[in-house]
């Protein structure tokens, strides 16, 4: 009798394994698609990835040691103590990769660090119009083994980039090579590795600093389950738990795999897999990340001199709404960066789904996805610019958002500062930063709402104000009223 890895490896019983990786569509490559499937994949793929690493024999870089990381100014070490950080992101479908991809880079490039995010293999070689359902079964363990091989040149490539760099460095690589053996039988996979002299703890102990999975909303999360925004996800609970599973075996014996279940609503879990990787990297963020950690704004007045400030990084940017589905539904576009080097984010909020408040789909783009939704821009809204700042002070991470012309005049000199807390009264008062001038906390109030603000018609004529805030008034302090940030796969 076939193994479940043996019938998952048949061509009449492949399972399609979808997921978004950076804004674009994504497959584990020991899967086999439809023809229309694989067609609409290589289409799509075919934009992004015009070329392919040449695969070669490479050996596996050595992670950094881990001593306890000392801050001397925002995100910056001395020179001995670099860091150049590489973690897995794995899962089964549905887990919330793709957001928690976009919240770590987010998180870690306002502390200074450079991040580089390693594409998932089987996405370039995939999008070259290879079918698995063309392929004999000796070309399908070829064509496996050379997308490890290329997996392992990709990957190394962005770790010498890291090594280079003159900044703490994390690496986020979409699914590591371990990952191809939750989908191949047992024996096909000793005998690769035997053929190719690998072994387990090269491949995956020595390899990468830590990893992280992700356990699919199948599995914990049932009510949030769904393929209907994915063309090309089509499995069940059941299957979707099992290849979960699959997925968290594979990487049993790494010293630092953490495994991020959904014991929590999503917004606590994206918490928990940025405090995973910060714990295990030695930054101290206090309590920014606890599960009743929640949003706070407040508005500032004129601002000091830089020189008041602690350490900072200051980013430019730009914000732009874009036409929506439906009166309840926001959809907006930011583009963040420094020095002309850019990233590029899609935001969907949506009405409230199952109790949990409202819902933000996020999603990372490329820069041509990016200037295409760009002709999808709402005219009632103005183009929002800003300068934010990033800094920590008393173990709490703040925003400065510092509104910039052009805009409406209702924008002008607009300052509002955000940061997350569990702090409340004096406590929180204490960490707050001294050196500004703090007007009043704003936190839900839709006068401050970056929507209401962009709007070009009136408040009082304008049928387009949103009344309902993300974070009510009098209830901004209760967990349920965190937005429920849902991944973008």
């Amino acid at each position: 009798m076939a193994t479940a890895a043996d019938q998952l490896m048949s061509p009449a019983a492949l399972a399609t394994i979808a997921t978004v990786s950076n804004g674009q569509q994504s497959l584990l490559a020991t899967t086999a698609l439809a023809p229309s499937a694989a067609a609409a994949m290589a289409v799509r793929n075919g934009q992004e990835q015009q070329e392919l690493v040449e695969s070669q024999k490479s050996t596996s870089p050595k992670p950094s040691p881990m001593p306890s990381l000392k801050l001397n100014k925002m995100g910056s070490v001395s020179s001995k103590e670099k860091r150049v950080y590489k973690i897995v992101l794995t899962g089964g479908p549905c887990g919330g990769k793709t957001t928690g991809q976009s919240r770590l880079c987010t998180f870690f490039e306002n502390l200074g660090w450079k991040v580089f995010r390693v594409p998932e293999t089987a996405t370039v070689l995939l999008s070259g119009g290879v079918k698995f359902s063309d392929l004999t079964e000796k070309e399908a363990y070829k064509f496996q083994e050379n997308l490890i091989r290329t997996m392992v040149q990709i990957e190394n490539t962005y770790f010498e980039l890291g090594n280079s760099s003159t900044r703490n460095c994390l690496i986020i690589c979409d699914r590591g090579v371990m990952d191809a053996s939750a989908y191949i039988s047992k024996d096909k996979w000793e005998k690769m590795m035997a053929g190719n002299k690998w072994n387990p703890v090269e491949m995956r102990d020595n390899r990468y600093n830590q990893i992280l999975h992700l356990v699919s909303a199948a599995n914990g999360a049932e009510d949030f389950y769904s393929t209907e925004d994915h063309a090309c996800r089509s499995e069940g609970v059941d299957l979707a738990r099992e290849l979960d599973y699959k997925s968290a075996a594979a990487w049993v014996g790494h010293p630092y795999f953490d495994v991020i279940d959904n014991s929590t609503n999503f917004e606590a879990k994206m918490n928990r897999l940025i405090e995973s990787v910060c714990q295990k990297v030695g930054i101290d963020i206090g309590d920014r990340l606890q599960a009743t950690s929640r949003k706070l704004k407040y508005l500032v007045a004129m601002l000091p001199p830089d020189s008041e400030f602690p350490p900072f990084q200051d980013f430019d940017v730009v914000h732009h709404y874009l036409q929506s589905g439906g009166p309840k539904v926001q959809a907006r576009l930011r583009k963040r960066g420094q020095k002309s080097h850019w990233s590029y984010i899609h935001t969907q909020r949506r009405p409230n789904v199952h109790g949990q408040a409202r819902i933000e789909v996020k999603t990372q783009l490329t820069h041509r996805d990016y200037m295409n939704l760009l002709a999808q821009r709402d005219d009632a809204h103005f183009t929002i610019y800003k300068k934010r700042r990033c800094f920590l002070i008393n173990n709490q991470y703040f925003q400065l958002d510092i509104y910039k012309e052009p805009g409406h005049p209702r924008c002008k000199g607009l300052v509002l500062l955000e940061t997350y807390s569990s702090l409340t009264g004096d406590a929180l008062k204490n960490c707050m930063p001294k050196f500004l001038n703090i007007v009043k906390e704003v936190t839900g109030d839709p006068d401050y709402s970056m929507f209401n603000l962009s709007l070009k018609e009136d408040w009082s004529t304008t049928k387009k104000f949103c009344r309902t805030a993300t974070h009510a008034k009098g209830a901004a302090y209760g967990v349920a009223n965190t937005p429920l940030v849902l991944n973008g796969q």
